[in-house]
């Protein structure tokens, strides 16, 4: 049995949203959601068991950093999980490297889970197809499902552990790129599973959003099938604001908007009325990210660049799924 590997994933970002869970133990979503995998920033792991019967708990490092606290717990809580369905009891060292910033709304958590959820599989001797690898990413990270596969994906919400997963969409030939304004690259204030829960539980909005999202998946999925661009980042740009609506709702309201996400969001409207078509989406942190044609890339990064001073602006077109290296 191969007892280290290294698994390779990618940072996901939805264009429709997933926020809210209807199980927290398995962490099956509220509703299903629909995203677009990246080519840039990745996570890096390497699950390596430990033959020491000394050692009595999983190590990490993030980065270089010695993981603890809430980073290692959830760490060791799903090698917990990976270890149980082997039949092992060996504890693993963790060693991950992340290229995007941690915990500020960039999807650390997707790639990260997705780089674990294969490097481990491996590692523990889990010979799993990719929909039962996304399923066990989606333990550590619900969004980190979506990252075992590449370009657009869409997760499945399901009835049950097993069933909820991500799948791949077909490719209908959409040039689609993300430029990423790191506008505030540190960790938020509230992390977004505490965010869910308080919208859950307080936003009179969260029905609502519930009801919403499966008609926004369907016309997202019927609009990508049409290639029709225009479509596409409507529907984006109008969820990713709905999202927003459902947590400032919540009590107290949930917000991770600064001044600068707001200048942001004005530019891109602004690149819109100039004739260059994009569409702005965001997570749960102040950074904006702008949905654009290939051809459109460099130009808006670059007026983002001119607007906010000192701050990284990424590029990226459609990336890969989850592998072993």
């Amino acid at each position: 049995m191969t007892t280290t590997a290294t698994a390779v994933a990618h940072p996901n970002i939805a264009l429709i949203k997933y926020w809210g869970k209807r199980d927290e133990a398995v962490q099956l979503p509220a509703t299903g959601s629909l995203s677009l995998t990246l080519g840039i920033a990745p996570t890096t792991t390497t699950v390596s068991l430990i033959d020491d019967p000394s050692v009595t708990a999983d190590l990490g490092t993030l980065n270089g950093q010695e993981m603890v606290g809430k980073d290692l717990s959830r760490v060791q809580k799903f090698l917990d999980l990976v270890r149980e369905r082997a039949g092992s009891t060996s504890f693993a060292e963790v060693t991950s490297t992340n290229e995007i910033p941690t915990g500020a709304g960039l999807a650390s958590s997707a790639s990260g889970f997705g780089a674990l959820a294969l490097a481990a599989a491996k590692a523990y001797g889990l010979d799993y197809a990719p929909e039962q690898l996304s399923a066990l990413a989606r333990r550590g990270s619900g969004s980190a499902c979506r990252s075992i596969f590449g370009g657009l994906v869409e997760w499945l919400p399901g009835d049950d552990d097993a069933s909820s997963h991500a799948v791949a969409l077909p490719d209908s030939g959409l040039d689609l790129s993300l430029v990423v304004a790191v506008l505030a690259p540190g960790r938020k204030k509230i992390d977004s599973r505490a965010a869910m829960r308080r919208t859950v539980e307080t936003s009179p909005f969260f029905p609502a959003w519930v009801e919403q999202v499966p008609h926004d998946i369907e016309d997202m999925k019927a609009a990508i099938a049409a290639a029709d661009f225009t479509a596409v980042g409507e529907l984006a740009e109008a969820n990713a604001m709905r999202m927003h609506a459902t947590m400032l709702g919540a009590l107290p309201p949930v917000r991770y908007w600064n001044p600068d996400s707001v200048a942001a969001l004005d530019l891109v409207a602004t690149l819109r009325d100039e004739g260059t078509e994009c569409y702005a989406t965001m997570d749960a942190g102040p950074n904006v990210k702008v949905l654009c044609r290939s051809g459109d890339a460099e130009t808006i990064a670059d007026r983002l660049r001119a607007e906010f001073e000192d701050i990284d602006v990424l590029v990226s077109g459609s990336g890969p799924g989850a592998y072993l290296v």
